[in-house]
Protein backbone atom coordinates (compact mmCIF):
# COMPACT_ATOMS: atom_id res chain seq x y z
CA UNK A 1 0.00 0.00 0.00
CA UNK A 2 1.29 3.33 -1.14
CA UNK A 3 1.09 5.35 2.43
CA UNK A 4 1.98 9.11 3.27
CA UNK A 5 3.12 8.99 6.77
CA UNK A 6 3.23 11.80 9.34
CA UNK A 7 4.77 11.36 12.82
CA UNK A 8 7.67 10.02 14.46
CA UNK A 9 10.33 7.93 12.01
CA UNK A 10 10.21 4.82 14.25
CA UNK A 11 6.35 4.54 12.50
CA UNK A 12 7.17 4.48 9.38
CA UNK A 13 10.40 2.34 9.52
CA UNK A 14 7.54 -0.07 10.84
CA UNK A 15 5.22 0.10 7.67
CA UNK A 16 8.58 -0.32 5.96
CA UNK A 17 9.10 -3.60 7.19
CA UNK A 18 5.27 -4.43 7.01
CA UNK A 19 6.48 -3.87 3.09
CA UNK A 20 4.47 -0.93 2.38
CA UNK A 21 5.63 2.02 0.32
CA UNK A 22 6.02 5.06 2.21
CA UNK A 23 5.84 7.65 -0.56
CA UNK A 24 6.22 10.87 1.31
CA UNK A 25 7.12 11.19 4.94
CA UNK A 26 6.63 14.35 7.64
CA UNK A 27 8.59 13.80 10.16
CA UNK A 28 7.22 15.81 13.78
CA UNK A 29 11.07 15.34 15.14
CA UNK A 30 13.84 15.32 13.17
CA UNK A 31 16.46 14.34 16.25
CA UNK A 32 14.09 11.47 17.04
CA UNK A 33 15.50 7.75 16.80
CA UNK A 34 15.11 6.14 13.51
CA UNK A 35 15.80 9.32 11.59
CA UNK A 36 18.72 8.79 9.88
CA UNK A 37 17.84 4.64 8.97
CA UNK A 38 14.18 6.55 7.20
CA UNK A 39 16.58 9.32 5.76
CA UNK A 40 18.57 6.37 3.65
CA UNK A 41 15.44 4.20 2.84
CA UNK A 42 13.49 7.08 1.58
CA UNK A 43 16.90 8.34 -0.52
CA UNK A 44 16.71 4.68 -2.03
CA UNK A 45 13.19 5.52 -3.88
CA UNK A 46 13.49 9.26 -3.97
CA UNK A 47 10.06 9.61 -1.52
CA UNK A 48 10.14 12.85 -0.41
CA UNK A 49 10.97 13.16 3.37
CA UNK A 50 10.22 16.89 4.98
CA UNK A 51 10.84 18.00 8.85
CA UNK A 52 7.92 19.38 10.45
CA UNK A 53 6.41 21.54 7.57
CA UNK A 54 3.35 23.91 7.25
CA UNK A 55 0.83 20.92 5.86
CA UNK A 56 -0.99 24.64 4.73
CA UNK A 57 1.38 25.92 2.68
CA UNK A 58 0.46 25.55 -1.33
CA UNK A 59 3.78 24.49 -2.00
CA UNK A 60 3.98 21.85 0.54
CA UNK A 61 0.66 20.46 -0.41
CA UNK A 62 1.37 20.29 -3.95
CA UNK A 63 4.28 17.83 -3.13
CA UNK A 64 2.06 15.79 -1.31
CA UNK A 65 -0.16 15.64 -3.76
CA UNK A 66 2.43 14.54 -6.20
CA UNK A 67 3.02 11.39 -3.92
CA UNK A 68 -0.26 9.96 -4.58
CA UNK A 69 -1.12 7.89 -1.07
CA UNK A 70 -3.31 4.97 -0.93
CA UNK A 71 -3.66 5.86 2.27
CA UNK A 72 -2.80 8.66 5.26
CA UNK A 73 -1.26 7.40 8.59
CA UNK A 74 -0.83 9.49 11.64
CA UNK A 75 1.87 8.31 14.24
CA UNK A 76 2.00 11.31 16.71
CA UNK A 77 1.98 13.70 14.73
CA UNK A 78 1.07 17.14 16.59
CA UNK A 79 -0.87 19.73 13.71
CA UNK A 80 -4.21 19.78 12.40
CA UNK A 81 -3.75 17.52 9.60
CA UNK A 82 -5.93 19.79 6.30
CA UNK A 83 -9.15 16.94 5.12
CA UNK A 84 -7.90 17.88 1.68
CA UNK A 85 -4.75 16.01 2.23
CA UNK A 86 -6.93 13.15 3.51
CA UNK A 87 -9.02 13.43 0.52
CA UNK A 88 -6.06 12.55 -1.49
CA UNK A 89 -5.90 9.03 -0.45
CA UNK A 90 -8.77 6.60 -1.73
CA UNK A 91 -8.78 5.27 2.00
CA UNK A 92 -8.58 8.46 3.74
CA UNK A 93 -6.02 8.80 6.95
CA UNK A 94 -5.86 7.05 9.92
CA UNK A 95 -4.45 8.26 13.69
CA UNK A 96 -3.33 6.83 16.70
CA UNK A 97 -4.41 8.06 19.87
CA UNK A 98 -2.94 7.18 23.83
CA UNK A 99 -5.71 6.86 25.26
CA UNK A 100 -9.39 4.65 24.97
CA UNK A 101 -11.26 7.03 23.28
CA UNK A 102 -13.70 8.73 23.61
CA UNK A 103 -12.05 8.83 27.00
CA UNK A 104 -9.67 11.91 26.95
CA UNK A 105 -9.60 13.09 23.85
CA UNK A 106 -7.08 16.31 23.38
CA UNK A 107 -3.02 16.45 23.64
CA UNK A 108 -2.44 15.43 26.96
CA UNK A 109 -4.00 11.97 27.94
CA UNK A 110 -0.89 10.70 30.07
CA UNK A 111 -1.52 13.32 32.55
CA UNK A 112 -5.46 13.01 32.52
CA UNK A 113 -4.92 9.32 32.94
CA UNK A 114 -2.57 9.16 35.88
CA UNK A 115 -4.47 12.39 37.59
CA UNK A 116 -7.72 10.46 37.02
CA UNK A 117 -6.30 7.15 38.81
CA UNK A 118 -7.35 4.90 35.82
CA UNK A 119 -7.01 1.75 35.88
CA UNK A 120 -6.63 0.92 32.36
CA UNK A 121 -5.56 2.96 29.50
CA UNK A 122 -4.99 1.87 25.98
CA UNK A 123 -4.61 3.22 22.66
CA UNK A 124 -6.96 3.97 19.83
CA UNK A 125 -6.61 3.78 16.10
CA UNK A 126 -9.22 5.70 14.69
CA UNK A 127 -10.37 7.98 11.40
CA UNK A 128 -9.05 11.29 11.07
CA UNK A 129 -11.49 13.63 10.94
CA UNK A 130 -12.04 17.95 10.78
CA UNK A 131 -12.24 17.72 15.26
CA UNK A 132 -9.27 16.79 16.78
CA UNK A 133 -9.72 12.54 18.54
CA UNK A 134 -13.61 12.28 17.22
CA UNK A 135 -13.26 9.82 14.32
CA UNK A 136 -14.83 6.63 14.01
CA UNK A 137 -12.84 3.93 15.71
CA UNK A 138 -11.20 1.15 14.16
CA UNK A 139 -9.42 -0.72 16.21
CA UNK A 140 -8.39 -0.48 20.49
CA UNK A 141 -5.89 -2.24 22.28
CA UNK A 142 -6.40 -1.80 26.10
CA UNK A 143 -3.50 -1.66 28.80
CA UNK A 144 -3.66 -1.72 32.37
CA UNK A 145 -1.68 1.30 33.95
CA UNK A 146 1.75 -0.04 35.66
CA UNK A 147 1.91 0.35 38.98
CA UNK A 148 3.44 3.90 40.44
CA UNK A 149 4.71 5.16 36.74
CA UNK A 150 4.65 8.97 35.66
CA UNK A 151 3.73 10.30 32.60
CA UNK A 152 6.48 9.72 30.60
CA UNK A 153 7.22 6.09 31.52
CA UNK A 154 3.04 5.87 30.57
CA UNK A 155 3.72 7.35 27.67
CA UNK A 156 6.76 4.87 26.80
CA UNK A 157 4.48 1.98 28.02
CA UNK A 158 2.39 2.31 25.28
CA UNK A 159 4.60 3.24 22.55
CA UNK A 160 4.65 -0.14 21.65
CA UNK A 161 1.01 -1.17 21.67
CA UNK A 162 0.20 1.96 19.57
CA UNK A 163 2.91 0.76 16.63
CA UNK A 164 1.48 -3.11 16.84
CA UNK A 165 -2.35 -1.24 16.70
CA UNK A 166 -1.21 0.70 13.96
CA UNK A 167 0.59 -2.25 11.72
CA UNK A 168 -2.84 -4.21 12.34
CA UNK A 169 -5.28 -1.43 11.32
CA UNK A 170 -3.07 -0.56 7.49
CA UNK A 171 -2.62 -4.54 7.31
CA UNK A 172 -6.46 -5.30 7.65
CA UNK A 173 -7.30 -2.03 4.89
CA UNK A 174 -4.55 -3.39 3.07
CA UNK A 175 -5.94 -7.19 2.46
CA UNK A 176 -9.78 -5.88 2.55
CA UNK A 177 -10.26 -7.27 6.10
CA UNK A 178 -11.47 -4.36 8.14
CA UNK A 179 -13.99 -1.73 6.83
CA UNK A 180 -12.74 1.84 6.08
CA UNK A 181 -15.71 2.96 8.24
CA UNK A 182 -15.27 2.08 11.61
CA UNK A 183 -17.40 2.49 14.82
CA UNK A 184 -19.00 6.48 15.69
CA UNK A 185 -17.73 7.80 18.95
CA UNK A 186 -19.93 7.47 21.80
CA UNK A 187 -19.83 11.51 22.97
CA UNK A 188 -21.96 11.20 25.69
CA UNK A 189 -18.84 9.13 26.90
CA UNK A 190 -15.99 11.74 26.33
CA UNK A 191 -13.94 13.57 28.77
CA UNK A 192 -11.25 15.99 27.67
CA UNK A 193 -7.20 16.00 27.88
CA UNK A 194 -5.91 19.41 27.55
CA UNK A 195 -2.81 20.70 28.62
CA UNK A 196 -2.64 21.20 32.35
CA UNK A 197 -2.60 24.15 33.69
CA UNK A 198 -0.94 25.72 36.90
CA UNK A 199 -3.79 24.77 39.19
CA UNK A 200 -4.01 21.29 37.65
CA UNK A 201 -0.52 20.39 38.44
CA UNK A 202 -0.15 22.39 42.51
CA UNK A 203 -0.31 19.85 44.78
CA UNK A 204 -3.03 20.12 47.65
CA UNK A 205 -2.28 18.56 50.66
CA UNK A 206 -5.15 18.19 52.50
CA UNK A 207 -6.28 15.71 50.03
CA UNK A 208 -5.58 12.07 50.86
CA UNK A 209 -2.30 10.93 49.84
CA UNK A 210 -3.04 8.88 47.07
CA UNK A 211 -4.75 11.54 45.09
CA UNK A 212 -1.67 14.01 46.16
CA UNK A 213 0.60 11.08 44.52
CA UNK A 214 -1.66 10.84 41.32
CA UNK A 215 -1.28 14.37 40.65
CA UNK A 216 2.50 14.20 40.45
CA UNK A 217 2.46 11.38 38.89
CA UNK A 218 0.84 12.83 36.54
CA UNK A 219 2.73 15.65 36.03
CA UNK A 220 6.79 14.17 36.59
CA UNK A 221 8.92 15.05 34.48
CA UNK A 222 7.55 18.00 33.30
CA UNK A 223 5.93 20.05 34.35
CA UNK A 224 5.98 19.15 37.44
CA UNK A 225 3.52 19.10 40.31
CA UNK A 226 4.91 21.95 42.47
CA UNK A 227 3.90 23.54 46.35
CA UNK A 228 4.78 25.99 48.19
CA UNK A 229 7.22 24.90 50.89
CA UNK A 230 9.00 26.98 53.75
CA UNK A 231 10.25 30.52 51.63
CA UNK A 232 10.44 28.59 47.63
CA UNK A 233 8.47 26.63 45.43
CA UNK A 234 9.54 22.77 45.48
CA UNK A 235 8.79 21.05 42.07
CA UNK A 236 8.08 17.05 43.08
CA UNK A 237 8.55 14.91 40.68
CA UNK A 238 7.74 11.91 43.00
CA UNK A 239 6.77 10.83 46.31
CA UNK A 240 5.52 7.52 48.21
CA UNK A 241 2.56 7.26 51.29
CA UNK A 242 4.16 7.26 54.30
CA UNK A 243 2.93 4.93 56.90
CA UNK A 244 2.43 7.24 59.38
CA UNK A 245 1.60 11.05 59.89
CA UNK A 246 3.80 12.40 62.51
CA UNK A 247 2.10 13.50 65.37
CA UNK A 248 0.86 17.47 65.37
CA UNK A 249 1.24 18.18 61.87
CA UNK A 250 -1.62 19.82 59.40
CA UNK A 251 -2.10 19.18 55.60
CA UNK A 252 0.98 20.76 54.26
CA UNK A 253 3.93 20.67 57.20
CA UNK A 254 6.50 19.16 56.87
CA UNK A 255 8.64 17.20 58.97
CA UNK A 256 12.49 15.99 58.00
CA UNK A 257 12.37 12.24 59.55
CA UNK A 258 15.28 9.67 59.75
CA UNK A 259 13.28 8.19 56.41
CA UNK A 260 13.10 11.84 54.74
CA UNK A 261 11.24 14.70 54.15
CA UNK A 262 7.74 13.70 54.81
CA UNK A 263 4.88 15.93 54.21
CA UNK A 264 1.37 15.45 56.17
CA UNK A 265 -1.71 15.31 54.10
CA UNK A 266 -5.73 14.82 54.48
CA UNK A 267 -7.49 12.22 56.58
CA UNK A 268 -4.49 11.91 58.90
CA UNK A 269 -2.25 10.73 56.01
CA UNK A 270 1.07 11.69 54.68
CA UNK A 271 3.69 11.19 52.04
CA UNK A 272 7.21 10.59 51.55
CA UNK A 273 9.21 12.78 49.25
CA UNK A 274 11.63 10.63 47.02
CA UNK A 275 12.78 13.06 43.81
CA UNK A 276 12.34 16.88 43.61
CA UNK A 277 13.98 20.09 42.48
CA UNK A 278 13.87 23.97 43.20
CA UNK A 279 11.72 25.92 40.87
CA UNK A 280 14.63 27.33 39.52
CA UNK A 281 16.67 24.42 39.04
CA UNK A 282 16.60 21.70 36.99
CA UNK A 283 18.78 19.73 39.09
CA UNK A 284 17.03 16.48 40.66
CA UNK A 285 17.74 15.61 44.02
CA UNK A 286 16.58 12.77 45.83
CA UNK A 287 16.34 10.96 49.36
CA UNK A 288 17.06 13.33 52.32
CA UNK A 289 18.64 15.76 50.37
CA UNK A 290 15.42 17.00 49.44
CA UNK A 291 15.41 18.77 52.74
CA UNK A 292 18.84 21.09 51.40
CA UNK A 293 15.81 22.67 49.15
CA UNK A 294 14.04 23.69 52.22
CA UNK A 295 16.09 26.42 54.10
CA UNK A 296 15.72 26.38 57.73
CA UNK A 297 13.81 22.44 58.07
CA UNK A 298 15.25 20.94 61.12
CA UNK A 299 15.62 17.54 61.31
CA UNK A 300 13.32 15.33 63.97
CA UNK A 301 15.40 12.07 65.16
CA UNK A 302 12.58 11.69 67.62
Amino acid sequence: MRILYLGMPIGALMLLREGHQIVGACISRLNSPGMSRLRRALAATGAPLLGRPDLTQPGVQSLIASTEPDLVVSWFWTRRIPATLVALAPHGGINVHPSLLPRHRGPDPYFWTLYREDAETGVTVHRITEVYDTGPILLQRRVPVPPRVNAWLLARALDRPSLEAVRDVVRGIADGTLSDEGAPQDDALATEAPRPTDDDCEILWDHPASRVIARIRAASPDPGAFTGLGEGTLVVLEAQHFPRAPRGLEPGDVAWLPEGVVVACGGGEAVLLTRARSEDDDVVVTGERIAALLPGLRRVDG
